[in-house]
């Protein structure tokens, strides 16, 4: 029982391993990016653990869990309980914040109906969701939305002629009867031509029955003015349907803060209630760091209970790196790796043994000194006896390692093999890319390209920016450093885009498209592709599209099936009818070269490279090999790519530039050391291009090969938001006060 026995495991490109993984000890699985890590860690070994657990629920329960499907293998053995710690970002909606996720809210709630004076209620008022806390007027959202009319309206046409701009009440939409059979308005009218009480009965008329309709009206419907209507059945909290309508609501609605609390959700008594000076909303709005400060500093020997267990809880989210975050920031707007850190803030409270932690590259987003961090929390969760296994490319987090498993050789069908299995000692010696790059001594750049001149920031001072003033070299490569928080993102993606709007951003941000783009239609060669199957077979084209014919009718061509969990995030399934992949089976009749559609959208770019001849297909898919994207499938939805592959298939679209400003945003996520060597040669190619790129990045193999450094800190949140070094990366070698320069020297030694 001292191992996870796996016995000929096939999930997606596994070839048939068998493996057995010792418990109680942190083991690093390697390889580059399609290698078969995360078939073997999630989809074999987590995805069995989390359905044998699902299994033990009852009926009830186990129809709203997600279904696992079994994973290809013949036996699984000694499985313990699994607690998945992967980047999907928290998500969840305007209610759920830090201090709801990382679990100090309720706490941090109980001391306030303690300590807090006068006294308004117990622990449960203070919640923005309790109705008797909320404020009443933007019902504990913090923020109301109103309509903006002149982007609802067009008055130069009348009702007839679609005057009023949002779906269903165009013309022929249902929802535009009610105002042109009411009787109050002559539908050919313009409506820059209604009088004022024209004007407000079709804004504003609350709900009641029309005097003198036409004859179609029904019998009971209520006549009600435009907004109220919209805003009744799109804008509430409990609305369905405005989660089909955010792309027009984006373009009428307008967000304020609420005027009556001014964002702090709850009403006048509840914020009446204070502890030294402070209401709840006042605590939740510092930052996690200067909140320990202000519990710590109570004294009370009544209550001395509740405020170590709020200590101790604001301790482990600043052990983790994440000190600069405030209680009071929504979840859906952290980063991933920021949510996973969340996530396992959580599971460092609970006192639960022998269970199995699988991670998910926790080194993203991270500076090798908050690195330092996370190591000892994993080695805190093995040291309580549970079993971790984690995906990552990150050297650190690989040489902490008891037991390594590189993945190989290569990616997609060319990976799926054990290349490794051992300690890191001997790592070095092994065949795979991993070995290979332990190997080699890593080295530090010495001959620069010079400036061509300077872009000057003067006296920023944003968030934590200490009035700043710096001068970023133009036509070279500068990586600009420092711990998360330090305020990198602030001056490069704020203040530098305000100063120079001609800047590029290529961030990791989601892309401008529809769950039904995939990586053929970012390329836009999807076109091409079902012109040659169309050509081949003699058949229209629109046979080969997920969106016209070819579609399985079951799905709508999505591929999967969403089931709605009211309270709960929506989960997919792929489609029982097409098997995932969207289309139609009549269409599987149709070949070329060999092939069904289905079987060109499941292959990767590499094996796309050899099987397509025609060169306006395959130009495309070189820059792709460049960056190290060559395992990529080419009908793999974009809303499923990684924050890092998000970027680096963006930064596709900017090699044809020159002469640009380009900042990426730690492009080297996600990528296997063997990969970043192919994006610094891309970089250089930017740069050789006469562009000039400012790259943030933690990532110490692309500090180590820049032209120019610039590091900020010295630590985070306000302790900050200073530039602590600006020059070359040998220069930063003799640095006394920079945390980047003493990982950089234990890097290249």
């Amino acid at each position: 029982m001292e191992n996870i026995e796996i016995t000929n495991a096939r999930q997606n490109n596994l070839r048939n391993i068998s493996i057995k993984i010792p418990k109680r000890r942190i083991v690093v699985f390697t390889g580059v990016s399609g290698s078969g890590k995360s078939s073997l860690v999630f989809e074999t070994i987590g995805a069995e653990a989390q359905r044998q657990i699902n299994e033990t629920q009852n009926s009830f329960i186990r129809n709203r869990l997600q279904h696992y499907g079994l994973p290809d293998v013949d036996k699984i053995e000694n499985l313990n309980v699994p607690i998945i710690i992967n980047q999907k970002r928290l998500g969840g909606n305007a209610r759920s914040t830090v201090g709801t996720a990382a679990d100090v809210s309720a706490s941090l709630r109980l001391l306030f109906s303690r300590m807090g004076e006068p006294f308004v209620g117990y622990s449960n008022v203070f919640s923005f969701n309790n109705p008797q806390g909320m404020c009443p007027e933007c019902e504990g959202l913090g923020f109301v939305q109103t309509l903006d009319v002149s982007a609802l309206f067009d008055r130069n046409k009348s009702l007839n002629e679609g005057a009023i701009k949002f779906p269903t009440f165009q013309p022929g939409g249902w929802r535009l009867t009610r105002y042109t059979l009411s009787g109050y308005f002559d539908n050919d009218k313009k409506l820059r031509n209604f009088t004022d009480k024209e004007w407000e009965m079709l804004l504003n008329a609350p709900e009641h029955k029309p005097r003198h309709p036409h004859k179609d009206w029904g019998k009971t419907v209520q006549y009600e003015g435009v907004i109220p209507r919209i805003e009744k059945a799109f804008l509430k909290k409990d609305s369905k349907e405005n989660m089909t309508r955010k792309e027009v609501l984006n373009h009428i609605v307008i967000t304020k803060t609420c005027p009556a609390c001014l964002g702090k959700r709850l009403n006048k008594k509840i914020l009446s209630c204070k502890i030294k000076g402070k209401n709840i909303a006042d605590c939740t709005a510092l930052s996690v760091d200067e909140l320990l400060e202000f519990i710590t500093s109570l004294d009370s020997k009544m209550y001395e209970v509740i405020i170590s267990e709020v200590s101790a809880k604001l301790q482990n989210i600043i052990t983790i790196g994440l000190q600069y975050l405030t209680l009071d920031r929504n979840t859906n707007s952290l980063s991933g790796g920021e949510s996973q850190r969340i996530k396992m803030v959580r599971s460092l409270g609970n006192s639960l043994v022998d269970l199995l932690y699988i991670f998910d590259e926790p080194s993203i987003g991270l500076h090798p000194k908050d690195l330092q961090n996370i190591i000892s929390i994993i080695r805190q969760i093995r040291d309580k006896g549970n079993s971790v296994l984690i995906v990552e490319h990150d050297p650190d987090l690989i040489k902490m390692a008891d037991r390594i498993i590189d993945m190989g050789p290569g990616s997609g069908r060319n990976g799926g093999q054990v290349i490794y299995e051992g300690t890191f000692e001997n790592i070095k010696k092994s065949k795979g890319k991993t070995g290979s790059y332990f190997a080699e001594k890593p080295g530090i750049k010495t001959k620069f390209k010079k400036a061509e001149g300077y872009l000057e920031i003067k006296n920023a001072s944003l968030y934590n920016l200490k009035n700043i003033s710096i001068n970023i070299p133009v036509g070279i490569m500068t990586v600009v450093t420092g711990v998360a928080g330090s305020g990198k993102s602030t001056l490069i993606n704020r203040i530098l885009p305000d100063l120079y709007p001609d800047v590029t951003i290529v961030d990791q941000s989601l892309f401008a498209a529809s769950a039904r783009s995939n990586l053929l239609t970012y390329l836009a060669i999807s076109d091409m592709i079902r012109k040659l199957f169309a050509q081949s077979n003699h058949v229209s084209d629109k046979l080969f599209s997920r969106n016209s014919e070819g579609a399985c009718p079951n799905c709508r061509g999505l591929g999967v099936e969403r089931i709605d969990l009211a309270f709960m995030d929506d989960i997919e399934q792929p489609c029982e009818v097409c098997g995932g992949s969207g289309f139609n089976s009549d269409v599987l009749q149709y070949l070329y070269n060999g092939k069904t559609i289905v079987e060109v959208m499941e292959m990767t770019v590499s094996e796309a490279v050899h099987f397509f001849k025609d060169e306006s297909v395959l130009r495309n898919f070189d820059l792709l090999i460049r960056l190290g994207l060559d395992y990529l499938t080419l009908g793999q939805r974009l809303d499923s790519f990684s924050g890092g592959e998000r970027q680096r298939l963006k930064l596709t679209r900017e090699l044809k530039n020159t002469n640009q400003i380009i900042v990426l945003d730690e492009p080297s996520t996600g990528l296997h050391p063997s990969d970043t060597k192919k994006l610094l040669i891309f970089f250089n190619h930017l740069v050789a291009q006469n562009n000039t790129l400012i790259v943030i990045e933690h990532n110490l193999d692309i500090i180590a090969q820049a032209d120019w450094i610039i590091d900020m800190g010295p630590g985070a949140g306000k302790y900050g938001g200073k530039v602590v070094f600006e020059g070359t990366p040998k220069d930063l070698l003799h640095s006394k006060t920079s945390y980047t320069a003493e990982f950089l020297k234990k890097h290249i030694q």
